[in-house]
This record gives C-alpha cells, structure tokens and sequence, in this order.
C-alpha cells in the first residue's frame, strides 16, 4: 500500500443545572444559634418534630450553561481515555496491538508496504531501462507527487464524505488494479514512457484519497488512548517494510524479472482490501474519548466575553471548508511550520549525509550504508519509544524538532567518520518520536468530521516541502558546502522553534490584541 499518514461524533455533553443562585430559600430554613442541627439525635423525652415544609423553589429559568468542547473532562487514570494507574500495558508502545483488528491491520501493511516499497525501487530501474535518462527517473516520481500537491485537499474532502472502511478497501483494490496492469505490460514488453507516466499519474491521483483513508481507519480500530501507539507501530511497519521490500526487489529482479516485483506489489494491495471488511472499529465513545480540541485563545471574545458555542464540523463538507479551519487553528499552523522546516532544512540526509562522508569525512559507499542503517534503525527505536505517549502536543513537537536541529549542527561539525554515527543514533531517534508524535496531532486534534480534509491540507502542504527540500538543500550546500549546509539547517530550524517559544510565552493579553486586530 502507499506509505501511512466514518467516525460517529463524540456524545454531546449534557447541559449543566441552573446556578444555586436562582434557587429562592424560604425566610427562617436557617436554624437559630443554639439550635440543634438536623440531623442531631432527638433529646429524650421531646416529641418528634414535624416535617419541615417543602422550600418554594424559584422555577424562574436562568441562564442555559454554555456548553464547549474543552468542558470535556480530562481523561483520569482509570477511565475508558487513561490507562488505569499501575497499569504497565497502559503505556506500553505496543498496547495497540492487544486489539485483534490492529494486529490483522497491521500485518497486511507489513506485506503491503513491502510491495510497495518493491514496486518503488523496481520502478526506477524500469525509467532507466525505457528511456535510459536519469532525469526521466526524477520526472516519474514528480508525475506521481503532483496530485499529491494538486488534489491533496479534493483527496481529504473525499475521505470525510465517504464510509472510512469502503473507501479504504476500493482505493486498495483499485491500486492493485494498476499494479497488475503495469506487470502485464511489462510481461509483454507494451510499457512506454508515456504510458509509465501516465501510471504513476493515476496512482498519485489515487493515494491522494488512499493515505488519508487508511492512516485515519487504523485510529478508527482502537480506543482514543492507544491511538499514539497505533501511529508508532504503522511507523515501525512502515519502516521495516521498507527495508525488506528493498531487499525483495533485488531478488525478484535478479531472479524473476521486473514484472514479478509489480504483480507482487499487487497481490500485496488486493491481501489489505480483503482484510479491510473483517475489522472491527472501536465503539465510537472509546475512539473520541480525550481527543476533542481544546478551543483557541482566539475563540474568545474581544471583550473577554462568552465566546459563540462552536458547532462541529459535519462530515462531507467542501474541500475549503478544510483549508479555512486548518489555518484557523494555531496549534495545526504551528505544527505545519515546525515539520515543513525540519523536513526542507533537517530530513535531507540521503543527500546532505552521503555528500558529508564521501567528501570531507572521506568515506566509501559502505560507509555511506552503515551511516544510513544507524539512521533507520534509530527511527525505529524512536517510533517505538513514541509510542508510550498518551497526549502529545505541539510543544513537545517542537523541542524534540529543536534537539534534534542541534543535534544536526553538532553531526556536521563532526571531525570523524566514527563521530558522526555516534551523533547520528540519537538524531534519528529524536526526529522519529517529534515525527510521531507530530502525526498523533495531526490525526486527533481536529474533530471527526473534519480529518479527512485535515489530512488532505497537509498532505498538498507535505508534497510541496517534500519536492522543494532537496533543490533548496542542494544549493545551500552548493554555496556552504555539506558542514555548512548541516550547520545552517540545523541552526534555522532551532531558531525558529526558540522564536516560536518565545513568542507564545508573552502574556496572553498582547497575544489577544494581537489576534483581534487579525480577525
């Protein structure tokens, strides 16, 4: 399946009871100094006392109590939204999985995004040996990201106004559709360039509703508290699926030939749409219980009033609709900014890390490999350590963000080959859990009907950083060199999170005046 990123709203909260002070107490219900309280035992011999009188209650209506989505209680220890205190399971990395529908979902990714990443590195090698260009390698995989850019938000508003689990089990079926098209025409030698390119178009245009539709299904499987730890085993099966489908192309190609890889690719998406209809999604309760937003500061009035009762965003709304309330909530803006920094500036170590060892560290291709497996396996480790978080925010984000930023500066600082993979470990640690931990923001902070689109915002606002990252890279280390280039990034991407700290930090009466005279 592509790479991961109908839920029922959450039950309405119950309107509170009228204030005490619209309850009239009658002349004389307070006892006298020296009287005996109510519930005092009587004195021997007194005769019983008579019932006192009912209070006249003033049936006069008071103010209805303003009902908003923060007045949700905290999740306690113990309750449907928190793990029960002592409970060792209830934070364990992996206590999605004690869901038998997380365990199925998740082995049908692993083989799923095997397939995928099989087709990926096939895929390459396929451009190469049709046009015999690398530039038209670099122009395939455009094709297939440009209705990410394009139609992401189309993609998001398609996903809120269909049935998760069909949507879900079409998009997979459909993939392996044209997975197993390609495998024909590679079998009989039809595959032109033209005809590679429009492929990739079509399954670009398709992940634009698949990616939503799957990342939010596998939340939709497990109560709201294992949701963080849903995320890090999809990013741990994601990463390993990776690595063994890297692995099982260069056997299918050198074994079986190219079409193998492609035909595998397909089964692999026809195995997640065959498993789709047999899970079961956690009661609706369970899956909203702690995830509902708290309201901006900029909710409130100018006047420091009651702000207007929100309501929630149905489902199936427009694809601006999407656009409008993701740039309305400071928290999503925010966390858009951190991640597209540290992707432009941080993420680029395929590039930034491989010029760094083959030139100033003067190392070889093999030590090029061993730099890159320290990277994936901390990723892993860092996905598996995120997923012991039940709530994480947009502040934990961006220190982890900001850590792993200096982390970078010190990597390319590095005076050995040795140096560089000590500091690379914990790099790659840090970046996997702030990502995580990133995604469980994403994918929980807006309300139900709302994801979806949430998700295709992101996704057009993703490719876009994702395709302008290396060029922008590319020639900053042209002009810094590799050190440079790793010192600056990291130092910009710090910079812009402490700015960001700083600016939240000023009182919140500056910051409201600030957002008055914006609105």
């Amino acid at each position: 399946m592509t790479p991961p990123l109908a839920t029922a709203p959450a039950p309405a909260v119950p309107r509170q009871a009228a204030p005490p002070e619209h309850t009239a107490v009658p002349a004389g219900s307070v006892p006298e100094p020296g009287a005996a309280p109510d519930d005092a035992p009587p004195r021997p011999g007194a005769a019983p006392a008579a019932a006192p009188a009912a209070a006249p209650v003033d049936r006069r209506p008071g103010p209805p109590a303003e009902v908003l989505p923060e007045a949700v209680p905290e999740a306690r220890p113990g309750s449907p939204s928190g793990p029960a205190p002592g409970d060792r399971a209830g934070r364990s990395p992996w206590r999605s999985l004690r869901h038998r529908s997380m365990r199925w979902w998740s082995a049908a990714n692993l083989v799923s995004n095997a397939g995928t990443w099989m087709q990926l590195t096939v895929q390459n090698l396929l451009v190469l040996q049709i046009s015999g260009s690398a530039a038209a390698t670099g122009l395939s995989l455009s094709v297939q990201a440009a209705p990410g850019l394009l139609l992401g938000l189309a993609g998001g508003a398609a996903v809120d106004a269909w049935p998760r689990k069909l949507t879900a089990a079409v998009s997979q079926a459909v993939l392996g559709v044209v997975a197993f098209a390609t495998a024909a025409l590679v079998a009989f030698d039809l595959l032109t360039m033209p005809l590679l390119l429009v492929l990739a178009a079509v399954t670009g245009l398709i992940a634009t509703v698949d990616n939503p539709a799957c990342s939010l299904l596998g939340n939709d499987l497990v109560p709201a508290r294992d949701v963080p730890s849903a995320i890090a085993v999809g990013s741990v099966v994601h990463s390993s699926g990776r690595l063994l489908g890297t692995a099982l192309a260069g056997v299918a190609v050198g074994v079986f030939g190219t079409a193998v890889a492609y035909a595998a690719n397909g089964l692999s998406f026809l195995l997640v749409a065959a498993v789709i209809p047999f899970l079961r999604l956690a009661p609706p309760g369970a899956r909203e219980a702690g995830t509902v937003p708290a309201r901006p500061p900029a909710a409130r009035g100018r006047a420091g009033g009651r702000a207007p009762s929100r309501k929630r965003p149905a489902p199936g709304g427009s694809a601006r609709e999407g656009l409008v309330f993701f740039l309305k909530r400071p928290r999503l803006v925010a966390l858009a900014g951190v991640t597209g920094l540290s992707a432009i500036f941080g993420r680029n170590y395929s590039l930034t890390l491989a010029v760094l060892v083959t030139g100033p560290l003067a190392g070889s291709a093999q030590d090029f490999g061993t730099v890159s497996t320290v990277l994936a396996a901390g990723g892993i480790l860092g996905a598996m350590l995120a997923g012991r978080l039940t709530r994480p925010s947009v502040r934990l984000v961006g220190s982890l963000a900001a850590a792993g930023a200096l982390l970078q500066v010190a990597a390319g600082l590095a005076p050995g080959l040795f140096w560089l993979v000590l500091l690379v470990a914990p790099m790659a640690v840090v970046e996997s859990v702030s990502d995580t931990a990133g995604k469980t923001v994403l994918q929980t902070d807006p309300p139900p009907g709302m994801r979806g689109r949430v998700l295709g915002v992101w996704r057009s606002a993703s490719t876009g950083w994702g395709l302008a990252g290396p060029a922008l890279i590319g020639v900053l280390m042209e002009c810094a060199g590799p050190r440079g280039a790793l010192v600056t990034g990291g130092l910009i991407v710090a910079g812009a999170v402490c700015t960001g700290r700083l600016w939240h930090a000023r009182p919140y009466a500056a910051r409201r005046t600030e957002w008055a005279a914006a609105a």
